[in-house]
């Protein structure tokens, strides 16, 4: 196991230094919008755009990679990232910020496609170590990155220069790497409609998923900021939420595989409901309370898309369960670019307070709905039942990687300097 981390080492360094600087650019942005007199709504939408960035990508990147390959394309996503990093601290406007998140949305989800096409070339043993392994870090890498809001503070320009310099040295590792560079990988599309007929439990967790997890990332540090917390404060709010993720996942992952997942994700939807509603009662506590709470929050609410998947792969044959994950991605692109907007409503038109309750809400349908999938569909036998792997949203390519589809980790698609590729289209 330790040659195998050993031979990746550069790739996981480059994309935990990438992954700081986008966990500090986030929060930085909210704290200063707020600061410079966005409201709300404004806020919300700028913070949105770096998920349907997201969305975007999934298009663009692979035609990119596909013309020049995967160093070249990194390089330039880096590039660019860092530029628009400076530009944010340069040019406080919320249009061109959002065009900024836009283009920050695309740029690291073609990091995450070129890292992740590298990892599924390299690993071939010992694959679901590895995968946990990249999980983790890039959840640690995207809290650690929220205490670097203390360096300089979101007033300063500094700490933009700061997000430049990360986006920048995360390319050094990458670029000297001396694995083997892979070809493009593509993969088959599950339509959404049939995905949803098949797996309608996951195909939904996957959509509130995105839609809760979507609202935390874009108005998390605002909202820390308007219940009283200092920047000390909502560093560390921020920060123990995506701690709990990284910690929680894997034992409330490793219960679900003992029955029906459908339970469980009934069961984490109302404990995170529950932490949300702990958190609307803490305001006004000291702030180690709040902080106590989003660390359990946290570890609840980062499960539900993995639980979502581990549900849909269930219902799927291995073989299918790759061409599901695009559909899965999709949903939770479109949640988490409306969760943003959505909260940003609710602060602008009630207080940051009522944010937790909106949370439980969403959750308290997705348990009714559930719980009528329940009553219409018998459970997946437990021998059928795929074994939970923890899992955060990153690209498509990830699925390649993850121990519970048949993709044969060499199986690729050569694509040459110039040629255009469909990313919906399989090709051999």
């Amino acid at each position: 196991m330790g040659s195998t981390v050993r031979s990746v080492f550069s790739l996981l360094l480059g994309m935990s230094i990438l992954l700081m600087g986008s966990g500090l650019i986030g929060t930085l942005l909210g704290l200063r919008a707020a600061s410079e007199g966005f409201s709300e709504l404004t806020i919300g939408l700028v913070m949105s755009a770096f998920f349907l960035g997201y969305i975007v990508g999934t298009w663009l990147i692979p035609r990119l990679i596909g013309r020049v390959g995967h160093i070249r394309s990194f390089a330039a996503l880096a590039a660019v990232s860092a530029v628009a990093a400076l530009v944010h601290g340069l040019w406080v406007d919320p249009v061109v910020w959002w065009v900024l998140r836009l283009i920050n949305g695309i740029s690291l989800l073609g990091t995450y496609m070129v890292i992740e096409s590298w990892l599924n070339e390299q690993v071939v043993e010992k694959r679901g170590q590895v995968f946990a392994i990249y999980m983790t870090v890039s959840l640690l890498a995207l809290g650690g990155g929220q205490f670097l809001l203390l360096v300089y503070g979101p007033e300063m320009v500094q700490s933009f220069m700061l997000v430049a310099i990360l986006f920048a040295l995360g390319l050094v590792p990458i670029a000297l790497t001396p694995v083997t560079q892979p070809v493009p990988i593509q993969t088959a599309r599950l339509p959404l409609r049939d995905l949803y007929r098949r797996a309608p439990v996951g195909t939904v967790g996957a959509g509130v998923s995105g839609l809760v997890t979507g609202a935390f990332w874009g108005l998390a540090a605002v909202f820390a900021r308007e219940v009283g917390l200092a920047d000390t404060g909502v560093a560390l709010f921020l920060s123990a939420a995506i701690f709990g993720g990284a910690m929680l996942q894997y034992p409330i992952g490793h219960a679900s595989d003992r029955r029906d997942r459908r339970k469980a994700l009934i069961v984490v939807s109302a404990a995170t409901a529950l932490g949300s509603v702990g958190i609307y009662l803490a305001i006004g506590y000291p702030p180690g309370l709040i902080v106590a709470l989003a660390l359990l929050w946290g570890g609840f609410a980062f499960s539900l898309y993995a639980l979502s998947v581990a549900q849909t792969y269930d219902r799927l044959e291995a073989s299918d369960a790759l061409e599901a994950t695009r559909g899965l991605l999709l949903m939770n692109g479109i949640g988490a670019a409306v969760g943003p907007i959505l909260a940003g409503v609710i602060l602008f038109v009630t207080s940051a307070s009522v944010l937790p309750l909106a949370f439980a809400g969403v959750l308290l349908i997705f348990i009714i709905f559930v719980a009528l999938e329940l009553r219409r569909e018998p459970p997946v036998p437990r021998p059928e039942m795929t074994e939970f792997v923890p899992l955060t949203r990153t690209s498509v390519v990830a699925a390649e990687i993850d121990p519970r589809t048949e993709a044969d980790p060499h199986e690729t698609v050569t694509l040459h300097p110039g040629e255009d590729a469909d990313p919906l289209e399989p090709r051999h």
